[in-house]
């Protein structure tokens, strides 16, 4: 099984983590590979991040429609998954920003960046559960239990195998 908490980039001195990059020619100092690659995290989960916010401020919402009152106990207990896994998405998302700026200037981006990683990657899990949780509740709603089932695992395999299953085929590959 590959290591999830490995460092963005791979454990060699090259740029993106392939042998057979250009940069692979030219090594890097760790110091400026560890903050190279903290900004490339930080940087991905920027972009990421205002998705799941939206997520997150749409599912606060919904209790208060009047057809939430609608749902069944099953519809419910799955939206309340989604809303948690939402939070949980949220806070590892944002965790290594929080971090970076209370260990700034700690001389600790070593640490900052294994533990950032994890907790994208954690991020990026309760957000897979989420988006599959949301699925279901929509899809159940509008036409049934047993579509909304079939359609919420289809879209976690999609969503499991882009965001896991593809990255970590290719690592293994090498």
């Amino acid at each position: 099984m590959a290591d999830l908490g490995a460092s963005p980039g791979g454990a060699g001195g090259d740029r993106d983590g392939d042998a057979r990059s250009p940069a692979a020619a030219s090594p890097e100092d760790p110091t400026a590979r560890h903050h190279r690659q903290l900004i490339e995290l930080l940087n991905e989960l920027r972009v990421g991040l205002p998705g799941v916010q939206v997520l997150f401020a749409f599912l606060l919402t919904v209790p208060f429609t009047q057809r939430y009152s609608r749902l069944d106990g099953i519809q419910r207990d799955i939206y309340f998954l989604a809303v948690l896994s939402t939070a949980m998405a949220t806070a590892c998302l944002i965790a290594p920003s929080s971090y970076h700026r209370l260990r700034w200037r700690q001389h600790d981006k070593a640490h900052m960046l294994e533990s950032s990683n994890r907790l994208a990657i954690a991020g990026i899990g309760f957000l897979a559960l989420a988006i599959s949780a949301v699925v279901y509740v929509i899809t159940s709603f509008v036409y049934s239990r047993g579509v909304g089932a079939g359609v919420a695992a289809a879209m976690a395999g999609v969503v499991t195998w882009l965001w896991f299953g593809l990255p970590l085929s290719r690592r293994i590959e090498r």
